[in-house]
């Protein structure tokens, strides 16, 4: 049986995706506030450090990214 720590492996993949696009916590939520998502750097750092935020988060910092396709390698 493999042993996946999950919350590290979401937050490598935000964290991943993020770098990619060349952008920090302070960009992503100028681009979450576009879309309607409110969020403080607080709330922001914490959710990704900890891992431990929704799909549904998941997908709105993909779209604040443009983001359309992740792998999850």
């Amino acid at each position: 049986m493999i042993d996946v720590d999950w919350n590290k492996l979401a937050t490598t993949t935000i964290k991943v995706e993020l770098a990619r696009s060349g952008i920090g916590y302070e960009e992503l939520i100028r681009r979450l506030e576009e879309i309607g998502v409110h969020e403080s750097y607080t709330g922001i750092a914490a959710k990704i450090n900890r891992g431990t935020f929704s799909f549904a988060f998941f997908m709105q910092c993909m779209k604040a990214l443009n983001k359309t396709k992740v792998t999850l390698d």
